[in-house]
């Protein structure tokens, strides 16, 4: 697990290691001995850490820079302000899904030609 990162979430939130602890149900040693590397969770508390910091498995472990997995925040998106979208006429539904997508593949072209 990459400790720093875990150290700037807990930072982040504004926590004590005794807070975190409380919050996973573990003993504030066992918290500490992940932030001092002594120690490494099992896969379950792995995934409980990543549910409580809101970000992916692969960003603690280190094997990604993204913190969190982007069809969240489509989901959150989304889902925002449901009943405002489901009040809208159908023609202006259709419209919005129609220019959403067109960005996205505006962004996507965008992003496949900046990396050649």
């Amino acid at each position: 697990m990459d400790v720093n990162r875990l150290i700037s979430l807990r930072e982040r939130k504004g926590w004590s290691k005794t807070e975190a602890a409380r919050r996973l149900n573990i003993a504030t040693s066992t918290y500490s001995g992940y932030e001092y590397g002594h120690r490494k969770p099992d896969n379950d508390m792995l995934v409980e850490i990543s549910e409580l910091y809101d970000v992916t498995t692969d960003y603690l472990l280190g094997k990604s820079d993204v913190a969190n997995d982007p069809s969240d925040d489509f989901d959150a998106f989304m889902f925002e302000d449901k009943e405002a979208f489901d009040a809208l006429p159908d023609d202006v539904k259709q419209e919005l899904i129609k220019e959403i997508n067109d960005k996205i593949e505006f962004l996507a072209y965008k992003q496949k030609n900046k990396d050649k």
